[in-house]
């Protein structure tokens, strides 16, 4: 069996993961937050278009998860004394509700990077505080802007959309 890659492909998916490199370097080197909370932002990127507007609307969607988050930590931190562990039973179903209602709303939507949201800051396991919202807040962010940056990157090789799967002068490498 023979895949297909172009050199420009090659290229482009090189680029991508050079970007990616130098955002995990920048969050574990220089600004002291998580990697895999940078790859939370990363991936919510591309979950959906690839423009400077869909970056803005990923990144908000995702801070306004880490909020949401923050806000039911602190609501189950408050309904434990009275429900131990049944406080987790209330907390979930109203920040379902409350994520679900917001992809009714007209630009800012992304129910996945909502969610997305919710899962960095509950995975990092850290105390709903204003601290936890920036460290995660900033990986994040560099996260979805880091892949804005691979898009662009795949874009200059592709010389087409980034993310097409039609490239010309495809070649054959060995299995």
């Amino acid at each position: 069996m023979n895949h297909l890659i172009s050199m420009n492909q090659f290229k482009a998916i090189f680029g991508e993961s050079i970007v990616a490199c130098i955002a995990a370097t920048l969050c574990a080197m220089f600004l002291n937050v998580p990697v895999w909370a940078m790859f939370i932002g990363w991936i919510a990127f591309f979950t959906r278009g690839i423009t400077t507007r869909d970056w803005a609307i990923n990144m908000i969607c995702v801070f306004i998860g880490l909020v949401i988050g923050i806000v039911a930590g602190l609501a189950g931190a408050a309904l434990e004394p009275a429900l131990g562990t049944w406080s987790i039973t209330p907390v979930v179903l109203m920040v379902t509700m409350v994520v679900l209602c917001l992809q009714v709303l007209p630009v800012i939507n992304n129910v996945l990077a909502f969610f997305l949201g919710l899962v960095c800051f509950f995975a990092s396991q850290l105390p709903p505080t204003l601290d936890t919202f920036v460290e995660l807040g900033t990986a994040s962010a560099l996260g979805v802007t880091a892949g804005l940056m691979a898009s662009l990157v795949k874009k200059h090789y592709s010389g087409r959309k980034a993310n097409s799967h039609n490239l010309d002068k495809q070649i054959s490498l060995p299995d």
